[in-house]
C-alpha cells in the first residue's frame, strides 16, 4: 500500500466517523468500536468499495448490511457493559456482530440462512474475534439453552417484540429491535427489562428485513 493508499484510507475512515458522530453516535466506546471493525471485509465484490458510505447494501440470501448509522445508533442504544453476554438476532454479513464483540464478555449471534453463518464464522476467524458464537437457529425462538442474556439486539422487523426473546432477557437487561407491521412502518424500540415488567421507549424511524420463522433454504 502507497502513501497516498494509507492517507485516502485514513482520511475515508475520519470522514466515516464524522458521518457517524453527525447523525448522533456519539458514545466514545461505540465509534472506537466502529472504527476498529472494518466494514469492508463483510462486503464482496463492486459493494466492498462503497463500504464508508452511510447507506444499507445487499448480500447474500436477499438479505442486506445496515447503514452504518443505524448500527452505530442501535449499539449506542444497547449500552453494552464489558461483561456482558449479547444476543444477536440475524447475523446476517457478521458486521453487527463483529462489533459487540469488541463491547461485550460473549456474543451469541443466531442466522436462519445457514450460508450467512458459514461466512460470518470465516471472517471471524480471520479477524481473530474468538468472543462471538454464531449458530443457524430460527431467531424468532432466541437461544434458550444460553439465556439469559444481559443484552439481545435484532436486525429484523417482528411487528412485536417476541415473547421468547423478552423471556430471555435478564432482570435489567436491555433489548433493542425494529417492530413494525410492515417494510415502510418501523421503529426502533428499546426494552428494558425491570423486576415489574418492561418498559418500552420509542427511538427512531427505520427499515429491516422481517423477522421471518423458520429456517431459509440455503
Amino acid at each position: 500500500m502507497t502513501g497516498s493508499d494509507v492517507g485516502s484510507e485514513a482520511e475515508r475512515k475520519m470522514q466515516f466517523l464524522f458521518a457517524l458522530r453527525k447523525r448522533g453516535v456519539t458514545n466514545a466506546r461505540v465509534l472506537n468500536a466502529m472504527e476498529k471493525i472494518d466494514r469492508g471485509v463483510f462486503l464482496r465484490g463492486l459493494f466492498a468499495g462503497r463500504a464508508y458510505e452511510d447507506m444499507p447494501l445487499p448480500i447474500a440470501c436477499g438479505q442486506t448490511i445496515s447503514q452504518p448509522s443505524v448500527v452505530g445508533l442501535m449499539t449506542q442504544a444497547l449500552d453494552v457493559p464489558p461483561r456482558a453476554k449479547v444476543l444477536e438476532v440475524g447475523t446476517g454479513s457478521g458486521y453487527q456482530a463483529a462489533i459487540l464483540s469488541r463491547l461485550a464478555r460473549r456474543v451469541y449471534t443466531i442466522d436462519r440462512h445457514k450460508r450467512l453463518v458459514v461466512e460470518a464464522r470465516r471472517i471471524f476467524e480471520d479477524l481473530d474475534l474468538n468472543n462471538i458464537t454464531a449458530i443457524t437457529a430460527d431467531g424468532s425462538r432466541g437461544l434458550p439453552d444460553q439465556a439469559p442474556f444481559d443484552r439481545i439486539i435484532v436486525t429484523a422487523a417482528a411487528e412485536d417484540p417476541p415473547g421468547p426473546l423478552l423471556a430471555q432477557l435478564a432482570i435489567g437487561g436491555i433489548m433493542v429491535l425494529p417492530v413494525g407491521q410492515s417494510d415502510h412502518v418501523q421503529s426502533l424500540i428499546k426494552v428494558t427489562r425491570g423486576e415489574d415488567g418492561f418498559e418500552y421507549e420509542e427511538l427512531l424511524p427505520v427499515r429491516f428485513v422481517p423477522l421471518i420463522e423458520g429456517l431459509g433454504q440455503e
